[in-house]
Order: structure tokens, then C-alpha cells, then sequence
């Protein structure tokens, strides 16, 4: 089995550290769950792969918040941590 390396962007980091320590907890939590397999749903984590992009973007959702990512063979970078209102019109 392959483990994945996160990798997170500053962006992401700096929007992590804005959320109350309960929520930063349970993303954290997401994040080395993304190591063992980034493509699976489970419990919590519902995940589903951005239509119209190449190469490919998931996103993780985590309650209201959601987290954009792409896999590049062994790793797992993190681009993007965001409230759920504030839609996907950024990536165009």
C-alpha cells in the first residue's frame, strides 16, 4: 500500500489557522487520513473529484468547510481551505 505525502500550501495554512481550534483539530485529522488514500469516501469525509479539470482536483468536505487538492503520484497538495458559501468561481 502506498502512503501519500500531504503536502499543504501556504494559502491553506493560513486559512486553517483562522478557524477555531475544534475545526482546525478535525481538518488536521482529514488531512492524515488523506495519506493512506485520497480518492475513498469514509465516514466524515465525503470526497468527490471536480468535473472539467486536467489534471484532476478533489474535494474533501469536512462539515461547512471544504478543502481542494490534487494527488501527483505519491503526493497529496493542498491548495485551497474554504467555508462551503463561498462556491468554486475562484478556479476559472
Amino acid at each position: 500500500m502506498t502512503n501519500f505525502e500531504v503536502l499543504i500550501s501556504e494559502t491553506a495554512i493560513k486559512q486553517l489557522t483562522g478557524l477555531d481550534k475544534d475545526m482546525q483539530t478535525r481538518i488536521k485529522a482529514h488531512f492524515l487520513a488523506l495519506k493512506t488514500d485520497p480518492f475513498k469516501n469514509r465516514s466524515g469525509a465525503d470526497i468527490k473529484k471536480l468535473k472539467g479539470f486536467n489534471p484532476a482536483i478533489y474535494r474533501l468536505r469536512v462539515g461547512d468547510y471544504r478543502l481542494v487538492y490534487v494527488v501527483d503520484k505519491t503526493a497529496v497538495k493542498i491548495t485551497e481551505l474554504f467555508r462551503r458559501g463561498k462556491g468554486y468561481s475562484w478556479l476559472d
